[in-house]
């Protein structure tokens, strides 16, 4: 597929929505990679404690993480809006708590529990908006490649988002305070979370408990002729294939957690500590390029394919990190490397997409969220420590680590088989009564 046919591609998947849709979930779930780092920076500045700081921001995350699921659960059985809805305004109201107990100076202890609370009421903006879109590109019957740029697409708000927020928490810390930053992610989830939950194309994605978008009562045409299978075919269970996908990108967010904390100490080495954050910056806009590009890749280069050959660049680009001990090499290296990154989180995400039964899509993807960021979280903790000890090779080795790990992964899964039992549920997962258009 050329450049044309990518552009194509997307003007389909932005027509299922209609341009506002996008605007407004990039800018919904911008919060979130905000409170993260801003959390930390918050705490640090008023409390004068890394320690009450590391605390915070770990708690939050591990409340990210542990809640997330449950989110997408919740909006697979009662619909995304009530459920956004919800959880837009909690999260508002728990960052706007942790800002003003961080100011008030309360204990480290109140502190990480008003950490755990905003990373439980995170809306899960990202999982839901990827749900959303490819239960309407089924729907509409587009051809799979519309489906596998609608994840594109979705991924690269979310790389987007992940490099713009922390530069925005980082700029209100230097010109005012971090607080500043929180406050306006408050606003944000909140206005934007709301806006997210009601846009029309919410009820595309509204499941009745233990049916797969199907008549109450009634199960699919495919459903109701598909030879029984194994345990994990059952429609209403996410089967044990997600596991391996779960695990790869627990991994990645490993191995991105810690390239993190192998910059910020090579930096620090190197004199230039400012110099982190664009660095980081610099692989997440090669990251964003590489994963609009997917759009492009041939139909025939079959998903496995796909995510065997991202595995293995980002293995093979990690390894010259080791060897990396000045700036420009490692602006270099770590741009390269971020043409890895995307690709691979796509193409996950796809497989999880095939893999899962419609009616617990948003969950799965949540799930693959929690993972991505509880790998990430974990990485940056321990390896933050390797880092102090042993120097920035020590984080950079572990990030070789884990993408060879992922890798292995790859190799030895076969989630492609499953995907192809489950792709007539999904074929038929429509809402009763609706029509679906020709294929373009």
């Amino acid at each position: 597929m050329g450049r044309r046919g990518a552009f194509g591609t997307y003007r389909e998947v932005i027509g299922l929505t209609g341009p506002l849709l996008p605007v407004v979930s990039f800018l919904a779930r911008l919060p979130t990679a905000t409170i993260q780092f801003g959390s930390v920076l918050l705490v640090a500045r008023t409390s004068g404690s890394l320690a009450a700081a590391g605390l915070t921001g770990g708690a939050l995350a591990l409340g990210q993480v542990a809640c997330g699921p449950l989110a997408g659960r919740l909006a697979d059985r009662h619909g995304q809006r009530p459920v956004v809805l919800v959880f837009s305004l909690a999260n508002a109201l728990a960052i706007a708590g942790l800002v003003a107990g961080a100011l008030a100076g309360l204990p480290m202890g109140v502190l990480a529990a008003l950490g755990a609370c905003a990373g439980a009421t995170v809306p899960q903006i990202g999982p839901l908006a990827r749900a959303r879109l490819v239960a309407l590109a089924r729907r509409a019957g587009v051809r799979d490649t519309a489906v596998g740029a609608a994840l594109s697409f979705e991924s690269t708000l979310d790389e987007i988002s992940f490099v713009l927020g922390p530069a925005l928490v980082g700029l209100a810390a230097v010109v005012a305070h971090p607080g500043y930053a929180l406050g306006g992610a408050a606003v944000l989830v909140a206005l934007c979370g709301t806006g997210f939950a009601l846009h029309r194309t919410a009820v595309a994605v509204v499941t009745r408990p233990g049916h797969v978008g199907t008549p109450a009562g009634r199960r699919s045409d495919a459903a109701a002729t598909t030879p029984p299978g194994p345990k994990d075919a059952d429609p209403t269970r996410i089967p044990r294939a997600v596991h391996p996908l779960l695990a790869a990108l627990a991994l990645q967010g490993a191995m991105f957690g810690a390239c993190q904390a192998g910059i910020t100490a090579l930096t620090e080495r190197l004199g230039r500590p400012d110099q982190a954050g664009l660095v980081y910056a610099a692989m997440g806009v090669m990251s964003a390029v590489a994963g609009l590009s997917m759009a492009a890749v041939p139909a025939r280069i079959g998903t496995t394919a796909r995510w065997r050959a991202a595995t293995a660049a980002a293995c093979a680009l990690s390894l010259p990190l080791l060897w990396t001990d000045a700036l420009p090499a490692l602006y270099a290296t770590v741009t390269v490397l971020g043409v890895a990154y995307a690709p691979h989180l796509i193409t996950v995400f796809g497989l999880t997409e095939r893999v899962v039964p419609p009616a617990r899509l948003a969950e799965a993807m949540a799930f693959a969220t929690s993972a991505l960021v509880g790998g990430q979280a974990l990485a940056v903790a321990v390896t933050g420590r390797l880092a102090e000890s042993y120097g920035p090779t020590a984080a950079f080795g572990a990030a070789s680590l884990a993408a060879a790990l992922a890798c292995l992964i790859a190799l030895t899964a076969h989630p492609g088989s499953y995907a192809r039992r489950t792709a007539e549920i999904h074929v038929h997962a429509r809402v009763p009564g609706e029509r679906p258009s020709t294929p373009s």
